[in-house]
C-alpha cells in the first residue's frame, strides 16, 4: 500500500510509464505487494525549479516511498538495489537516483472507508 512519489526535471522522459513502471514494479517485486496496489506519483519540475545538486546529473531523481513501518534492512537494501537498478535500465543514472523512505505506523494510515490500516486485512504481508 506504498505512496510513491518520483520527482525529476521535466524535457527528458519521452515514456511517463517507464519511469512509473520501474519504480512502482522495483517496489511491488521488493516488498511482495499485490499488482493492483498502485499509488504512483511522477512530478516533472521545470528545470528552474529544480536544479540538481552539483554532482548530479540533467535526470537527478528523487524516489519517495511513504509505506507501513515493519520491513526488515535487508528488505530496504534489496528496494535501493532494485529500483536504481531498474530506473538506470530506463535512462536515469545511478548516481543520479536519491532514495527516501517514510515509515508510517499502520494505525495511522486511513484506508478503504476510513478505516485504520491496523484493523484491515491487506492481503500482503509488511514484515519482509
Amino acid at each position: 500500500m506504498p505512496n510513491i512519489r518520483i520527482e525529476t526535471r521535466s524535457g527528458w522522459i519521452t515514456s511517463p510509464e517507464t519511469i512509473i513502471s520501474a519504480v512502482h514494479g522495483a517496489v511491488s517485486e521488493v516488498l511482495k505487494l499485490p499488482v493492483w496496489d498502485r499509488t504512483v506519483r511522477l512530478v516533472e519540475h521545470l528545470p528552474s525549479h529544480f536544479p540538481p545538486p552539483p554532482d548530479r546529473g540533467e535526470r537527478f531523481t528523487l524516489v519517495e516511498v511513504t509505506m507501513f513501518a515493519g520491513r526488515s534492512l535487508e528488505a530496504k537494501r534489496m528496494l535501493y538495489r532494485t529500483i536504481v537498478s531498474r530506473l538506470e535500465a530506463a535512462g536515469v543514472p545511478a548516481s543520479d537516483v536519491s532514495i527516501t523512505l517514510i515509515e508510517v505506523a499502520a494505525e495511522n494510515w486511513g484506508i478503504r472507508g476510513g478505516q485504520p490500516a491496523s484493523e484491515v486485512e491487506l492481503g500482503f504481508k509488511v514484515d519482509v
